[in-house]
């Protein structure tokens, strides 16, 4: 594996609310491996609170976790692409609203700027999953996605087949390997993976 020491990671957060606290175990896990981390916000997830918790606790727990303020705005965000400050950037969780923008070339949100930037540089962009219609209207947008240069998966697989047979989820849990291959141009395998156990 990779030395993940002084590694400058970005995770950018978009609105899957009820995956956030997987997210920062392995978001707290990178750093615990001595990873530099740098958190991006979309809008949404910045100031939306939810029954999963406040958003401003949230953004001060990621301050909590990499020692800096997480990137909320387009113009924040945008120069760290020109400066290639990233190594390999995450999008953790990534709504199905985001991946399709991210397939379509959108770039309205902190998230996908910082998505363009990173990618214009040919460095890895992890994607790790979260979407109800990921087997639905979103299933053309993962194809197109698993297919372009540079971009990877955290292993996913259906989290609620029998109440919600389209949705899909990563297994988070996964995300520090999927990094380390990735940042050696592999996309690590199995991509689609058993469903999560209820």
């Amino acid at each position: 594996m990779i030395d993940f020491n002084d590694l400058n990671i970005g995770i950018a957060v978009t609105g899957s609310y009820c995956t956030y606290d997987k997210i920062f175990d392995e978001m707290k896990n990178l750093a615990e491996k001595g990873a530099n981390i740098y958190t991006i916000f979309s809008d949404h997830a910045a100031t939306t609170d939810s029954r999963f918790g406040n958003a401003e606790e949230f953004m001060a727990l990621a301050k909590e976790v990499t020692g800096k303020d997480p990137v909320t705005t387009i113009p924040d965000v945008e120069p760290m692409g020109p400066k290639g400050l990233l190594n390999i950037l995450v999008i953790a969780p990534c709504t199905g609203n985001t991946l399709s923008k991210l397939a379509n070339g959108i770039s309205d949100t902190s998230v996908l700027m910082a998505a363009k930037g990173h990618l214009r540089n040919n460095k890895p962009l992890v994607i790790s999953l979260s979407t109800n219609d990921a087997l639905g209207m979103n299933l053309k947008n993962i194809g197109i996605l698993l297919n372009t240069k540079n971009i990877y998966f955290v292993p996913f697989g259906q989290d609620n087949y029998e109440i919600k047979p389209n949705s899909m989820i990563a297994h988070t849990y996964l995300l520090a390997d999927t990094i380390d291959l990735a940042l050696r141009g592999k996309q690590i395998q199995p991509v689609i993976v058993s469903p999560h156990k209820k």
